[in-house]
């Protein structure tokens, strides 16, 4: 099948890629570099280039609680142009299937735990992810919408927080998995962390999420949003000590209360994308960060600088 990936040069993008090339599909990569998906102009001859039969919306501008302060306005309108075009242009193409990747920032706040795809609409998102969790739920309404006019089959994805190999480990941008295992093995004093360690956070190892990305594309046709997680909840001091532990950390960990915590929970209830197209992840927490380290320890070199 000739498939489109946005933002396939990325790290969710890029494993996917892989995953679409092994089992034979004709995949065409959308990189940044080459087609801004924020420009309409660009996002149709991206489309006439590719002439696919499926899409997977992956891509996006993305970051940590520092990145989306610093860029709130960028955020929102980035991910809502670019969802927007997206979805245009696939239906001015008559695709078989668009597969949209959304975020677990578009659930309210204060949110019941497990997240329940029922709730997402019960609240404001948190504030300082506001923004870019709004512009997503968005392109929600836009692929509700899309479908019930124009019979557009586009499925809207839940992922909890992803990480893994290849992640973004620039310190400026990171989310907390990458930004925690670079400072702890780049540090052997001291690491100063946002927020009191409070927070609770649930965690999708990538190629778990490749997974259930594939098995909706081929086996779910819904309008309802879907969550992709593990339901394994741990908070940010126990995920600090634990990768203290795996990158053999023995300096002092500093939490500096005088910066945002983010949202207070967050954890996913899976069971609709269990019963509808089978999903389940598989990767353990501590095996994925064992990886992932390996991963940075290995190509530490070719990161961005902090």
């Amino acid at each position: 099948m000739k498939t489109l990936v946005t933002g396939g040069g990325g790290f969710l993008g890029s494993h996917l890629v892989e995953r679409l090339e092994a089992a034979g599909h004709e995949v065409f990569v959308s990189r940044r570099a080459d087609y801004d998906l924020t420009k309409r102009e660009d996002a149709d001859r991206l489309f006439r280039d590719a002439q696919p039969q499926r899409v997977f919306h992956v891509a996006g501008e993305v970051g940590g609680i520092g990145a989306n302060r610093a860029n709130p306005g960028r955020f929102w309108y980035a991910n809502l142009m670019m969802g927007a075009h997206v979805l245009e242009f696939s239906r001015e193409h008559e695709l078989d299937k668009l597969v949209i990747v959304g975020t677990v920032c578009a659930y309210p706040k204060f949110t019941p735990v497990p997240f329940r795809e029922d709730d997402l609409w019960n609240g404001y998102p948190e504030e300082t992810n506001a923004p870019y969790g709004v512009a997503k739920k968005s392109i929600l309404v836009g692929a509700q919408s899309y479908r019930e006019q124009y019979g557009l089959d586009s499925i809207f994805l839940l992922p909890a927080n992803l990480y893994g190999p290849r992640d973004n480990f620039n310190l400026k941008t990171s989310h907390v998995i990458p930004d925690l295992i670079r400072k702890m093995l780049e540090s052997r004093d001291r690491v100063v962390l946002w927020g009191d360690g409070s927070p609770t956070r649930e965690f999708l190892y990538v190629e778990d999420c490749v997974d259930g990305l594939v098995l909706a594309a081929d086996r779910y046709d819904g309008a309802e949003p879907v969550n992709l997680g593990t339901g394994d909840e741990i908070s940010i001091r126990e995920l600090a000590e634990l990768i203290a532990e795996l990158t053999g950390f023995e300096g002092e960990i500093e939490w500096d209360t005088s910066m945002p915590n983010g949202q207070p929970r967050r954890s996913l209830d899976a069971s609709r994308a269990r019963a509808l197209f089978g999903f389940e992840a598989h990767t353990p927490l501590r095996e994925g960060l064992e990886r992932t380290i390996a991963w940075y320890r290995e190509h530490a070199g070719a990161v961005a600088p902090a």
